[in-house]
């Protein structure tokens, strides 16, 4: 299959990597000098687009995803197929959705979860959005850059369900860091309080499978210094976008609030730029009840 990949980034270049590696023909391209193993470079975005079977995309915001769509969408075959898999405002994913139907290009909205880890050994997870055949069409591109790939609905169902997963997962990482924060000044035992809570009516994932506290748990970036696996500024464009989609659907989210409004904080205002998501714990344990 031909295919062009535009967004070359640290989740870009391995998704591209894996499908050049399955034995597909990739021509890829992003703003940066990039070189990523088995794709041929192309110039621009267009390039890279013309003449494939298959576009997919991997972009930071809605606001690129809207400039990329009108160089792209004009130099596709009738019939092919575009994968969006960035995670962006739903209006944005809507918009684009209908710019595709209108000059034939099936289209997906896929954006994924499983971080750079995932991209690497093609375990992702994708939701999608779009019509039946378009997601038949893409399936076979999911099943080598992941692992899962959940068909949630028409055109923007995708990203809805990527808002929604992280805005939960946020809330959780902030809930696990304050418990361990509260259980350190409680003086129970880091690991007793694991044993406990990964068993119980605590459980969750931010426990179980990302443990913020060093030395429990499975590996987890708090292993290593808080480098990031999932950046915290990252969360916070997904907790920003979590809100933009309730406010636009009229929704009452107050823990999604409060979650924007701490990373918010911690991003922006303290050290958690550059930082994995789950270094909240250390920034509550410097911390006192005022």
């Amino acid at each position: 299959m031909k295919i062009g990949f535009i967004g070359l980034g640290n989740m870009g270049n391995p998704m591209a990597a894996n499908l050049a590696k399955a034995g597909h023909e990739v021509t890829g391209f992003d703003m940066a000098d990039v070189d990523v193993a088995g794709v041929t470079i192309a110039g621009s975005g267009a390039d890279a687009a013309e003449g494939a079977d298959i576009v997919i995309t991997m972009l930071p915001n809605g606001q690129i995803l809207r400039a990329v769509a009108n160089e792209i969408i004009p130099v596709m075959q009738s019939g092919s197929v575009w994968i969006d898999c960035s995670t962006v405002d739903v209006d944005s994913a809507h918009a684009v959705a209908d710019q595709a139907k209108d000059a034939g290009v099936l289209s997906v909205d896929a954006p994924v979860s499983g971080g750079i880890g995932g991209a690497a050994a093609g375990t992702l997870t994708f939701m999608a959005g779009g019509s039946d055949d378009a997601f038949v069409k893409a399936e076979p591109l999911f099943d080598i850059m992941g692992q899962k790939a959940v068909h949630c609905g028409e055109s923007g169902a995708g990203q809805a369900a990527k808002i929604c997963n992280n805005m939960i997962l946020g809330v959780t990482m902030i809930a696990t860091c304050e418990a361990f924060a509260l259980a350190d000044k409680l003086g129970l035992d880091r690991q007793k309080m694991f044993d406990v809570v990964s068993t119980s009516s605590g459980y969750s994932w931010t426990m179980n499978a990302y443990c913020p506290a060093p030395g429990v748990g499975p590996t987890s970036p708090a292993d290593n210094e808080y480098q990031p696996g999932f950046a915290a500024e990252l969360m916070l464009k997904d907790l920003r976008l979590s809100q933009q989609a309730a406010e636009s659907a009229d929704a009452d989210t107050p823990m999604g609030q409060v979650a924007t409004a701490l990373y918010q904080k911690f991003v922006e205002a303290e050290d958690g730029l550059g930082m994995d998501f789950s270094a909240m714990l250390p920034r509550f344990e410097k911390r006192g009840r005022g």
